[in-house]
Protein backbone atom coordinates (compact mmCIF):
# COMPACT_ATOMS: atom_id res chain seq x y z
CA UNK A 1 0.00 0.00 0.00
CA UNK A 2 1.44 3.59 -0.76
CA UNK A 3 1.90 5.71 2.22
CA UNK A 4 0.62 8.83 0.99
CA UNK A 5 -3.08 6.85 0.28
CA UNK A 6 -4.19 7.86 3.69
CA UNK A 7 -3.78 11.40 2.87
CA UNK A 8 -4.73 11.35 -0.31
CA UNK A 9 -8.08 9.67 1.02
CA UNK A 10 -8.79 12.72 3.29
CA UNK A 11 -8.47 15.10 0.79
CA UNK A 12 -10.57 13.04 -1.35
CA UNK A 13 -13.26 13.06 1.48
CA UNK A 14 -12.63 16.64 2.61
CA UNK A 15 -12.06 18.35 -1.10
CA UNK A 16 -16.66 18.56 -2.10
CA UNK A 17 -16.53 20.15 2.05
CA UNK A 18 -14.35 22.53 0.74
CA UNK A 19 -16.04 23.40 -2.33
CA UNK A 20 -19.53 23.25 -0.91
CA UNK A 21 -18.35 25.87 1.59
CA UNK A 22 -18.19 28.55 -0.82
CA UNK A 23 -22.03 28.56 -1.31
CA UNK A 24 -24.65 27.17 -3.69
CA UNK A 25 -23.56 27.19 -7.49
CA UNK A 26 -25.43 29.67 -9.45
CA UNK A 27 -27.98 29.10 -11.96
CA UNK A 28 -26.09 31.04 -14.36
CA UNK A 29 -23.17 30.39 -14.89
CA UNK A 30 -21.68 33.46 -16.15
CA UNK A 31 -17.42 34.74 -16.86
CA UNK A 32 -15.77 37.44 -15.04
CA UNK A 33 -16.74 40.80 -17.47
CA UNK A 34 -13.95 42.96 -18.92
CA UNK A 35 -12.12 45.53 -16.88
CA UNK A 36 -13.91 48.84 -16.86
CA UNK A 37 -12.46 52.23 -16.58
CA UNK A 38 -13.02 54.74 -13.94
CA UNK A 39 -16.28 56.71 -14.48
CA UNK A 40 -17.42 54.51 -17.16
CA UNK A 41 -21.25 53.89 -15.86
CA UNK A 42 -21.89 49.94 -17.47
CA UNK A 43 -24.79 47.51 -16.35
CA UNK A 44 -24.30 44.46 -13.97
CA UNK A 45 -27.57 43.12 -14.41
CA UNK A 46 -30.81 43.38 -16.28
CA UNK A 47 -33.38 41.53 -14.24
CA UNK A 48 -36.44 42.02 -17.35
CA UNK A 49 -39.11 40.94 -14.77
CA UNK A 50 -38.74 43.11 -12.04
CA UNK A 51 -37.92 45.91 -14.49
CA UNK A 52 -34.68 46.79 -13.29
CA UNK A 53 -31.33 47.38 -14.33
CA UNK A 54 -28.13 47.85 -11.89
CA UNK A 55 -25.85 49.97 -13.11
CA UNK A 56 -22.40 50.72 -11.38
CA UNK A 57 -19.45 52.92 -12.16
CA UNK A 58 -15.85 52.43 -10.65
CA UNK A 59 -15.52 56.11 -9.05
CA UNK A 60 -11.47 56.21 -8.59
CA UNK A 61 -12.02 57.36 -4.94
CA UNK A 62 -10.89 55.46 -1.98
CA UNK A 63 -14.80 55.48 -0.14
CA UNK A 64 -16.95 54.60 -2.12
CA UNK A 65 -14.57 52.68 -4.27
CA UNK A 66 -17.59 51.87 -6.49
CA UNK A 67 -21.25 53.16 -6.77
CA UNK A 68 -24.19 51.24 -7.55
CA UNK A 69 -27.35 52.28 -8.62
CA UNK A 70 -30.79 50.05 -9.42
CA UNK A 71 -32.63 52.06 -12.85
CA UNK A 72 -36.10 51.68 -14.39
CA UNK A 73 -35.24 49.02 -17.46
CA UNK A 74 -37.86 51.20 -19.36
CA UNK A 75 -40.98 53.34 -18.60
CA UNK A 76 -43.76 51.36 -19.66
CA UNK A 77 -42.38 47.94 -18.61
CA UNK A 78 -44.72 46.58 -16.27
CA UNK A 79 -43.17 44.19 -13.39
CA UNK A 80 -44.24 40.78 -12.62
CA UNK A 81 -41.51 40.12 -10.07
CA UNK A 82 -39.96 42.78 -7.67
CA UNK A 83 -36.42 43.28 -6.97
CA UNK A 84 -35.51 44.14 -3.38
CA UNK A 85 -32.21 44.73 -0.90
CA UNK A 86 -30.75 41.55 -0.27
CA UNK A 87 -28.83 43.14 2.93
CA UNK A 88 -32.71 43.90 4.77
CA UNK A 89 -34.23 40.18 3.45
CA UNK A 90 -30.85 38.44 4.13
CA UNK A 91 -31.74 35.62 1.71
CA UNK A 92 -31.12 31.98 2.75
CA UNK A 93 -31.41 28.85 0.69
CA UNK A 94 -33.20 27.58 4.01
CA UNK A 95 -35.86 30.16 3.41
CA UNK A 96 -36.83 28.98 -0.57
CA UNK A 97 -33.85 31.66 -1.80
CA UNK A 98 -32.19 30.52 -4.81
CA UNK A 99 -28.76 32.09 -5.75
CA UNK A 100 -29.22 32.78 -9.38
CA UNK A 101 -26.14 34.79 -10.41
CA UNK A 102 -22.84 36.56 -9.79
CA UNK A 103 -21.76 38.91 -11.22
CA UNK A 104 -17.73 39.91 -11.47
CA UNK A 105 -16.51 43.52 -12.80
CA UNK A 106 -12.82 44.11 -12.18
CA UNK A 107 -11.37 47.71 -12.30
CA UNK A 108 -9.32 48.35 -15.12
CA UNK A 109 -7.04 51.13 -12.89
CA UNK A 110 -7.30 48.51 -10.06
CA UNK A 111 -6.90 44.93 -11.32
CA UNK A 112 -7.08 43.47 -7.34
CA UNK A 113 -10.61 45.21 -7.00
CA UNK A 114 -14.10 44.21 -8.78
CA UNK A 115 -17.38 45.08 -7.93
CA UNK A 116 -19.31 42.16 -7.38
CA UNK A 117 -23.48 41.61 -7.92
CA UNK A 118 -25.04 38.31 -5.95
CA UNK A 119 -28.21 37.56 -7.25
CA UNK A 120 -30.62 35.99 -5.39
CA UNK A 121 -34.14 35.10 -6.86
CA UNK A 122 -36.84 33.30 -4.73
CA UNK A 123 -39.70 31.79 -6.72
CA UNK A 124 -43.24 33.15 -6.66
CA UNK A 125 -45.48 31.29 -3.59
CA UNK A 126 -47.89 29.89 -6.28
CA UNK A 127 -47.94 30.08 -10.04
CA UNK A 128 -51.23 31.17 -12.07
CA UNK A 129 -52.97 28.08 -13.34
CA UNK A 130 -53.60 27.99 -16.78
CA UNK A 131 -56.88 27.62 -18.76
CA UNK A 132 -57.77 25.50 -21.67
CA UNK A 133 -56.56 27.73 -24.04
CA UNK A 134 -52.87 28.37 -22.17
CA UNK A 135 -54.04 31.38 -20.44
CA UNK A 136 -53.46 33.01 -17.21
CA UNK A 137 -56.00 34.75 -16.28
CA UNK A 138 -57.29 36.75 -13.07
CA UNK A 139 -60.98 37.03 -12.39
CA UNK A 140 -61.63 40.39 -10.37
CA UNK A 141 -63.93 38.64 -8.35
CA UNK A 142 -61.85 35.74 -7.59
CA UNK A 143 -58.68 38.05 -6.98
CA UNK A 144 -60.87 40.37 -4.50
CA UNK A 145 -62.01 37.10 -1.98
CA UNK A 146 -58.81 35.84 -2.16
CA UNK A 147 -57.54 39.31 -1.34
CA UNK A 148 -60.19 39.65 2.13
CA UNK A 149 -59.43 36.08 2.92
CA UNK A 150 -55.71 37.11 3.36
CA UNK A 151 -54.56 34.72 0.36
CA UNK A 152 -52.80 36.94 -1.73
CA UNK A 153 -49.72 34.99 -3.66
CA UNK A 154 -46.62 36.76 -3.61
CA UNK A 155 -44.91 37.50 -6.32
CA UNK A 156 -41.25 35.91 -7.88
CA UNK A 157 -38.76 38.49 -5.67
CA UNK A 158 -35.21 39.15 -6.61
CA UNK A 159 -32.27 40.03 -4.31
CA UNK A 160 -29.34 42.37 -4.99
CA UNK A 161 -26.06 42.00 -3.05
CA UNK A 162 -23.90 44.61 -3.98
CA UNK A 163 -20.09 44.33 -2.82
CA UNK A 164 -16.72 45.74 -3.68
CA UNK A 165 -14.30 42.82 -3.25
CA UNK A 166 -10.07 42.77 -3.07
CA UNK A 167 -7.73 45.37 -2.12
CA UNK A 168 -7.73 48.79 -3.03
CA UNK A 169 -4.86 50.27 -5.29
CA UNK A 170 -2.72 53.64 -3.96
Amino acid sequence: MCRFAPFLLVAFLVAPAVLAADGPEPEIERETAPPQAIGAAHTLRQIPEACARIEGVFTGEAEPPYRFSVLQASPGCQPRARLVNADEVRPDPADGWLLNDVVRIPSAACPSQQAVARIWRKPATASLQTDAQGRARIYLDEARAQAEAGQVPQPELYAAQLRVEGEGCD
